[in-house]
């Protein structure tokens, strides 16, 4: 017969305090509540992106979903003739993401020289504000030689990217960036950028995979520029052994280990080059990251009326399609948000079911330790976390497990679990429209742990939590309605040298993970 844990104390067999906790045998078993809604986590989900000059960040930033701003970052201005040295590209970077630690925010650094180009109706520099850091406009370091085009489709053009210069440039200047973002810990990953349009590796191209955006066929040093490609791929494996690296189409670089920005996601016209491309490379995504966004201004998404984000999102068939692909492609972050109206109360419900598919989302379960500890005595901690988000997350971050005061929910001891690689907890598989059809694997943690410090005897909360190893705080949270302000998940009570009488903590003492805006990492200047 199984009876309130009230009447029975801690060890005797069948004991139960509710659904989520148990005890059995001396070791509490706690099954935390899912919380089911949307949440912000680092390096995942909506991702944003500011304009120097001309987007201006609202009140209510950060926004309740993301955590990564996408940064074009102007190569002229990191480096604007070849004996500037990398200490330019991080003072750039400095004043550019400043404060971005203390959000909570990563960036995701797209280097880049040219806006739009002048024969798709660009412009040299944008008459329209005269700010410093404007976007717009060509972004060419001062000693390289200026490009000239002809108007005739089959002479090839001179100088920009088809300076006998560039090419070595490029490289020199990918290994001054890699010694500025490659530890830099507000960097989540890099997109690779430098060439063509916005970075987008078109106009020119990178390889002749496909026909040109600008004219019906390719011409050499006109269209596409030979040898870039592996000058770019030797240039960013060698630069950024930490970072994960993203390039633009998915059929190119196929000797090098990167992830991709496709940044069409759901438009028609899109499909072979984007989706079908990148289904074709297989299972990189588990260890390169797949993002891009949602681009309503051409295409399918145009056509269909749409003219912001909330439309591409409100409309459900189309909010199916984004998700479809999300969980097929195993997508961690989407961008396109930053101009939406998060006052709208039917957006952002919408915006939530895109926010929870993408990524990781670590859902914990099985949570297990014994009902009383004392100091110097070895314990065993374990659980469960089952990944139900898209992608794995992408870096080994530390777990970390807390004995908390059980009044102040401070810290009193801490210990750092070993050989827990969060980063080979993968997602499910084999997308079928509602569900992966090979389930997402159990991943098991077990640690031996002891308290090395003297602690008053008493009551006591045990915790979880996952660190960003850049100022050893809590940051990235499971999925679970156990939460307290700060980043720490209390699991049960836990008795220090005494037996106690319950080990459920109230879920009236819980706080709620998207309202808070504590979180922070530590960025120190070298």
């Amino acid at each position: 017969m199984l009876v309130f844990a009230s009447c029975r104390k801690a060890g005797e067999e069948g004991s139960v305090l509710s659904p989520s906790t148990t005890v059995e045998n001396g070791t509490v078993i706690v099954n935390p509540y899912e919380y089911y809604q949307p949440f912000r986590n680092p390096m995942k989900g909506l991702r944003e992106f500011f304009g120097p000059g001309v987007d201006a960040r609202r009140a209510e930033y950060p926004y309740p979903y993301g955590s990564m701003i996408k940064e074009y970052m102007q190569w002229n201005m990191m480096e604007n003739v070849e004996s500037d040295g990398v200490d330019k590209v991080i003072a750039y970077s400095d004043h550019r993401w400043e404060g971005v630690e203390d959000l909570n925010v990563k960036v995701i650094p797209r280097p880049f020289i040219v806006w739009m180009e002048e024969y798709e109706g660009g412009v040299e520099k944008n008459t329209y504000t005269d700010h410093p850091d404007d976007l717009n406009g060509w972004h060419w370091p001062s000693d390289i030689p200026r490009e000239v085009r002809s108007d005739d489709n089959d002479t090839p053009s001179t100088g920009g990217y088809f300076d006998p210069s560039f090419q070595d440039r490029v490289k020199k200047f990918v290994k001054k960036l890699g010694e500025a973002w490659d530890n830099d810990p507000r960097v989540a990953y890099v997109e690779m950028g430098i060439i063509g349009e916005w970075g987008e590796h078109h106009d020119p191209n990178i390889s002749t995979d496909w026909a040109p955006h600008t004219q019906p066929y390719h011409v050499a040093n006109r269209t596409w520029i030979p040898g870039i490609e592996k000058t770019l791929g030797d240039a960013f494996k060698e630069a950024f052994k930490n970072k994960k690296v993203m390039i633009r189409y998915a059929y190119e670089f196929d000797d090098y280990d990167f992830g991709v920005y496709w940044d069409s996601w759901a438009i028609d016209e899109e499909i072979e080059r984007g989706y079908n491309a990148m289904l074709a490379r297989g299972d990189y995504w588990k260890d390169q990251v797949v993002g891009g966004e949602i681009t309503w201004g051409w295409g399918s998404l145009y056509n269909s009326g749409y003219r912001s984000f909330e439309d591409c999102v409100g409309n459900s068939g189309t909010r199916k399609l984004i998700i479809d692909q999300i969980r097929e492609l195993h997508c961690n972050h989407l961008g396109g948000v930053t101009w939406a109206n998060f006052q709208n109360s039917s957006f952002l419900p919408n915006a939530g079911l895109v926010q929870k598919a993408l990524g990781y989302r670590f859902l914990i379960s099985d949570f297990r330790y014994p009902a009383r500890i004392s100091a110097g005595e070895p314990f065993d901690v374990s659980f469960t976390v089952v990944n139900t988000g898209s992608s794995p997350f992408y870096y080994d971050w530390p777990i970390e497990i807390s004995i908390l005061d059980a009044e102040t929910k401070k810290p009193v001891w801490s210990s750092i679990l070993g050989d827990v690689r969060i980063s080979e907890w993968m997602p499910g598989e084999n997308w079928n429209g509602g569900s992966y059809t090979v389930p997402a694997p159990e991943n098991k943690v077990f640690s031996t742990l002891t308290v090395d410090k003297e602690l008053e005897p008493g009551k006591y909360i045990i915790s979880v939590a996952c660190l960003d190893p850049a100022g050893m705080l809590p940051s990235l949270r499971f999925a679970a309605m156990n939460y307290f302000t700060g980043g720490r998940h209390p699991m049960g009570y836990i008795g220090v040298e005494q037996d106690i009488d319950d080990y459920e903590v109230p879920m009236s003492s819980f706080d709620d993970m998207q309202s808070d805006h504590t979180l922070r990492y530590v960025y120190e200047k070298e």
